[in-house]
Order: C-alpha cells, then sequence, then structure tokens
C-alpha cells in the first residue's frame, strides 16, 4: 500500500507579509486623500450641516432639524428677503442663528402694533405679509424704526414671541452670513427643499 503524503506548507516569507500590508495600506491612504480631496471642499466651501437648537424658528423648524446650508450662492448673487439664513450672532461670532432676512440694505424696516412694514430704497412701503411660515397666533412685538445701509440685514425668528434676533440685538451684516439653508434632512419625515415665502 503507497504511503500517502501531506503536502508541504511553505511559510510566507516576512518580506512578502510586510510588502501585502504596506500596498494594503498605501490602498487606503490613497482612498483617504482621495476623499479629502473631494469633501473637505463641499464641507468647508460650498455646503455644510447645521443642527438647529431652540425654538425661534418654531413651527417651521424645530430643535433638532438637520438642515445643509448653501455657503456659495451668496457668493453670485445678494440675500433676499424670506431666506432664511445661518449667521454669526454678531456680538460673539463664535455662535451660530439661524433667521429669516426680512429687511435689505437701503430699506426701512418698521414694527409697530404687530405690524411689520418694510419701505424699499425707492421709497415704496409694503406691510409684509408673512402668513405663509407665521401662525395667525403669533404675534411680532416690538416697536422698531431702522434703517439699514451698505450691506446690512434685518433678521427675525418665525416664532416672534420667542425669537432673539434684530429687534433685540440690531441690525446684520452681510459678512456675518453663513449661508441659506438649502435643504432640510432630518427628520426623514420631513425631508424637503427649502423655498422662499411669496410677498
Amino acid at each position: 500500500m503507497d504511503e500517502q503524503l501531506s503536502p508541504q506548507v511553505i511559510p510566507p516569507e516576512p518580506e512578502n507579509i510586510f510588502k501585502k500590508y504596506a500596498l494594503f495600506g498605501w490602498e487606503i491612504i490613497k482612498i483617504l486623500i482621495i476623499a479629502g480631496i473631494i469633501v473637505l471642499p463641499i464641507r468647508y466651501f460650498l455646503f455644510q450641516p447645521f443642527i438647529v437648537k431652540g425654538d425661534s424658528m418654531v413651527p417651521n423648524f424645530h430643535s433638532g432639524d438637520y438642515l445643509i446650508v448653501d455657503e456659495i450662492s451668496y457668493r453670485l448673487h445678494t440675500p433676499a428677503r424670506g431666506d432664511v439664513v445661518v449667521l454669526k450672532y454678531p456680538l460673539n461670532t463664535t455662535q451660530r442663528f439661524i433667521k429669516r432676512i426680512i429687511g435689505l440694505p437701503g430699506e426701512t424696516v418698521d414694527v409697530k402694533n404687530g405690524i411689520v412694514t418694510v419701505t424699499e430704497s425707492d421709497g415704496k412701503a409694503m406691510v409684509l405679509n408673512e402668513k405663509d411660515y407665521i401662525p395667525g397666533s403669533f404675534t411680532t412685538d416690538g416697536t422698531i424704526h431702522t434703517v439699514l445701509t451698505g450691506d446690512q440685514y434685518f433678521v427675525m425668528g418665525d416664532n416672534r414671541p420667542f425669537s432673539y434676533d434684530s429687534r433685540r440685538w440690531g441690525v446684520l451684516p452681510k459678512e456675518d452670513i453663513i449661508g441659506r439653508a438649502l435643504l432640510r434632512i432630518f427628520p426623514f419625515s420631513h425631508i424637503s427643499y427649502l423655498s422662499n415665502p411669496n410677498y
């Protein structure tokens, strides 16, 4: 009866193992570099995430909403009335707020008896129709007369009774606008593109 020989296992040389793992490591590094080249400019120069905290924009935005902020559009055109923007709080630029643009450069904003009136640079006055985003039960308190110059904006939260905004801390310089809220991606039941109201 012939004797069966078991196959001989030759251990891989240490040098080959090192080369194998070195190549694998280099592939991982290349993937990370490529991802960084693609993702970082998008994250820091084009779009960035923002999580809403607080109730100043209720009922349209709630604490915990996850938004995508468009940082590039305002390099191509100026902010518009009705835009929801993420901004640096002018009195402490380390803080981030979310508000709606009400008054534009060159305009005058008046708040009186719960009514918001904007006088455009050509002298035409209009009472803002905000029913698209402010419930009838919310009133705009305060007595304000603000003339906007240069690159100044007047912003307010949609939850007027509980919003700390231009009625309290003054005008918003354009340089403190980070970008426009473009998409809501969480909660999933409220995923939506954020469009402007019609005045």
